[in-house]
């Protein structure tokens, strides 16, 4: 099962879409997928109206796909969370997580067009599995315990800005982070008990159908679960947060790409969270 948002900016309504394709209408089960419903135990509710039959099949010719999960808190992102990552940026490998936040509003759909901020220069694009949360996470203690907070995942596309984040920022990083539209996320979201081992999953990104990214997340310095753990132990992390798991290898800051222009096309893929692919406009 996989979850979705379908409709106008504004209007999605809740759907499911079942293993074999098809997709069903989840307005009786909830009026959107947000945190309430996560922490409502939503995800158990939606499969047992799925499995007994009582969901009817959506039309969805002509909907558009919305984020995944509505209207987030709290968007946390990793910095430098691949070593190779951290090596093109000219940095070590982190000690401990590099934690910065995305207003939520950057937060659109996955086929939503990205807009190139006024005065841009060094527009970037960063792959990320997106992890959503699904039970309140304070002060963790075990791996466990941290996996058994998350509801979900998802794929997500960290637009970064890197004039901004790193040159006229002085060191505020979500200042590059932050403009709007930079976190197309979805397709879907994904039951965490339906993806397994978070820490296997091939990830990819091209641009204008080039790949620039291919990795896995096995490659990460810091685990799903390890970076769960860490932050509960600085900030309490909500149903229907977002946390940005860091991106390899493969970006343009690397000085290996050329930075994104108006009319280029990104794509984002991870193994069984299915794919996005956005058009750059101008703000």
């Amino acid at each position: 099962m996989e979850l979705l948002r379908l409709g106008a900016v504004g209007e999605e309504r809740p759907y499911a879409r079942s293993a074999d394709g098809t997709v069903y209408d989840l307005s009786s089960v909830t009026a959107d997928i947000d945190g309430a419903f996560l922490a409502s135990d939503g995800i158990a509710r939606a499969r047992a109206a799925l499995e007994a039959g009582t969901l009817p099949v959506a039309s969805t010719d002509g909907l558009r796909v919305g984020a995944p999960i509505a209207k987030p808190a709290a968007v946390v992102c990793i910095g430098q969370n691949y070593a190779a990552h951290a090596a093109e940026s000219g940095a070590e490998p982190p000690a401990n997580p590099i934690v910065f936040f995305k207003h939520p509003n950057t937060v659109v759909g996955p086929y939503d067009e990205v807009l190139i901020p006024r005065g841009s220069t060094k527009t970037d694009w960063e792959v990320e599995l997106a992890v959503v949360i699904g039970k309140t996470a304070r002060y963790i203690s075990s791996d466990e315990e941290a996996l058994a907070c998350v509801a979900g995942y998802t794929v997500s596309n960290d637009v970064s800005e890197r004039a901004f984040q790193l040159e006229v920022s002085g060191g505020q990083w979500s200042k590059g982070k932050c403009c709007e539209t930079f976190n197309p996320l979805g397709p879907a979201l994904v039951p965490a008990d339906e993806v397994g081992d978070p820490q296997s999953l091939d990830l990819k990104s091209w641009v204008n159908g080039e790949v620039r990214q291919s990795s896995n997340t096995r490659d990460m310095i810091f685990s799903v679960a390890a970076l769960i753990r860490d932050l509960s132990q600085y900030m309490t992390l909500d149903p229907g947060d977002v946390v940005n798991t860091g991106t390899p290898e493969g970006v343009a800051l690397s000085g290996r790409f050329p930075y994104l222009s108006v009319g280029d096309t990104m794509e984002c893929e991870i193994q069984g969270l299915g794919k996005q692919k956005q058009t750059l406009g101008k703000a």
